[in-house]
Order: structure tokens, then C-alpha cells, then sequence
């Protein structure tokens, strides 16, 4: 089971709880291009650490245990998954994880969290940098549960034994979409403030003339006092609006439309341009601080992004069953 788990998720160590005779486990595996399924049967109660490594792809965890329970702690912290209730972890985070139960069932979907981070930036218009801090436990009876607990299930069933959604990439990535879109509208995170700002608050013409500016030219050099002059304004006066209604500023606002861009045209298989000259090409002159600002938000390099849609627009794996 180490070996196995290992294999795909880092530095695995594990050991039982309490004496045990034989360790009877199995496991199955089933990935897509953003998403694993994990389903796991272990007759005694073990638990476990897992250390990512540079290859270990981070992702949000959802959990939904068919019997026994799953525990994870967080430094003084603990979070429970069992009869009735679900949880949600980054796997990069936890300090360890507990199997609860004889004859523990767990179904475990790994949304890869480059899609948690890009619904961030859409919904909140924010870059997600660090942890989201989600609240990790779930109650399935809640209509926020039922809607989050029935999706990640219909994927889930839709992955096992080579279903559907393993031959169906678009319907795979609309679903993934939406699982992550609810996750990031429903689940309390520290971002969760962004949802409630003040609807009344609409952002002033000028602030429009200057994304729509943006939008226009953001692969031209454009400087900010030209946004500015061509949203009407004064940059002081751009700067104060894009600080009350955007929550940042507009050269920040500039750069993630521009990375936003670059994104969109490293995940197109039509596009035969090298990452530099599609860094180039909307406005991206250091290629090293463009990397690391590109990974922060996305979970991966520019040439991994790349790599990834030249293998394949879909690939998928089922590992055997192993008892």
C-alpha cells in the first residue's frame, strides 16, 4: 500500500492502530486530466503521513467515507469525516490523516487545485496565493452538502470502472468547473468576505473604461498613466478606484489579465508558439519572474502547463485492484 500510494502522491509512511494480524487493503485508482478517484478499502484502522514532493500534484481533496470515517489533523487542530459527513482538504496541508473503522470504505475525488485557484481569480477577481483555508468538514444533510456531496458522487460514478466521463474530456471539465465554482461560493475561506461585498457598490465608469482599455491592448507595453488618460482620469484617481471596487490595483489588475492570457493560450493544443513567445507576446519580458508568479497562482510551471497539452488533451489511468 505504501509503494502503491507513494507512487502517486509523495513520501508515503503509514502504520496501524492498536495489534492487527493481516492487513487486508485494496485499492482503486482512475485519473483525467483534472481530476483522481480514489477508492480505498482497508479492514483495519491505520493512519498516515504524506509528504509531498516537487512531482506531487497539489489538488483539493473531497472525501465522502461509504462506511467507517477518515481524520485529519492540522497542528493542534482536528477534522472528521464519517456517517453523514464529508471533508475538504488541500492534500498539501494536513499533518496526518486516521482511518477509522473495521472494513473502512472511502471514495476520495482530487480536484487538481489549479482549477480551484483559476475559479478564484474568475469569481473574486483576486489571485489565490496560499493556503484558501476552507472549512474542512461538511454536514451531507445541509443543502450546501447535498449540492457539493450529489456533484462530487455523480463524478465520481461517472470515473469508477472506465465510466463515461473517463471518454468524455468536455463534460469531465464543465463538471469539474461547476464542483469547483460551488466549493469556492459555499464553503467558508478566508476569501469568503469577497462573496458579500456590497452590491450597491457598483465601480464607476472610469474603472470600466480602464479594464476595457486593458483588455484591448494587454499585449502592447501600455503604462499605467495611458490607462489612465484613456479612462478619462487621473492615475491618482485610477488608483483609488481600482483600490475600492477591485480590491487591488491597476497595474496588479493589468498582470493577471495578461497571465489569464498567457494561460489561455498555453492550454490551447491549436497554439504552436514556444511559452516565450507566448509570454512575449502578451507582455511578459522576464521569463524567470514570469514562471514564479505563474506557479504561484496555478499550481505549476508555464512549460508544464504545456507539456501537459501536447501529450494529450485527455489521458487516463486505472491502476488494479490490489489485495
Amino acid at each position: 500500500m505504501v509503494e502503491t500510494l507513494a507512487g502517486a502522491f509523495g513520501t508515503f509512511s503509514a502504520e496501524p492502530i492498536g495489534q492487527i494480524g493481516d492487513f487486508l487493503w485494496r485499492i482503486d485508482l482512475a485519473a483525467c486530466d483534472n481530476a483522481v478517484l480514489i477508492s480505498g478499502y482497508h479492514q483495519n484502522e491505520f493512519q498516515f503521513s504524506i509528504a509531498p514532493t516537487s512531482e506531487t500534484e497539489e489538488s483539493l481533496s473531497i472525501v465522502i467515507p461509504q462506511s467507517g470515517g477518515m481524520g485529519l489533523t492540522y497542528g493542534d487542530c482536528t477534522a472528521e469525516a464519517g456517517r453523514g459527513k464529508l471533508l475538504l482538504y488541500n492534500n498539501f496541508e494536513p499533518d496526518g490523516v486516521m482511518m477509522h473503522g473495521q472494513s473502512n470504505v472511502i471514495d476520495e475525488l482530487l480536484l487538481n487545485w489549479s482549477v480551484i485557484q483559476q475559479t478564484v481569480g474568475q469569481t473574486l477577481e483576486v489571485p489565490l496565493n496560499g493556503s484558501l483555508d476552507l472549512l474542512p468538514e461538511l454536514e451531507l444533510a445541509t443543502p450546501t452538502g447535498q449540492m457539493i456531496g450529489n456533484l462530487a458522487s455523480t463524478i465520481m460514478n461517472g470515473m469508477r470502472g472506465n465510466g463515461p466521463l473517463m471518454g468524455s474530456p468536455i463534460a469531465m471539465a464543465h463538471l469539474t468547473q461547476a464542483l469547483a465554482d460551488l466549493v469556492v461560493r459555499h464553503i467558508p475561506h478566508r476569501l469568503s468576505h469577497l462573496l458579500d461585498k456590497k452590491p450597491c457598490l457598483i465601480a464607476p465608469r472610469h474603472v470600466h473604461r480602464a479594464i476595457e482599455y486593458m483588455q484591448a491592448n494587454i499585449n502592447q507595453p501600455i503604462t499605467i498613466a495611458m490607462v489612465a488618460e484613456a479612462a478619462g482620469v487621473t492615475s491618482r484617481t485610477l488608483q483609488l478606484g481600482f483600490r475600492a471596487f477591485r480590491e487591488t490595483t491597476p497595474a496588479a489588475y493589468l498582470r493577471t489579465l495578461r497571465m489569464q492570457a498567457v494561460r489561455r493560450d498555453l492550454l490551447d493544443p491549436d497554439n504552436n508558439q514556444a511559452v516565450r513567445e507566448t509570454c512575449l507576446k502578451w507582455g511578459f519580458f522576464h521569463f524567470g519572474r514570469f514562471s514564479a508568479a505563474y506557479k504561484a497562482i496555478y499550481g505549476e510551471k508555464p512549460s508544464d502547463t504545456r507539456r501537459r497539452v501536447d501529450r494529450s488533451q485527455f489521458s487516463a489511468f486505472r491502476m488494479p485492484r490490489t489485495s
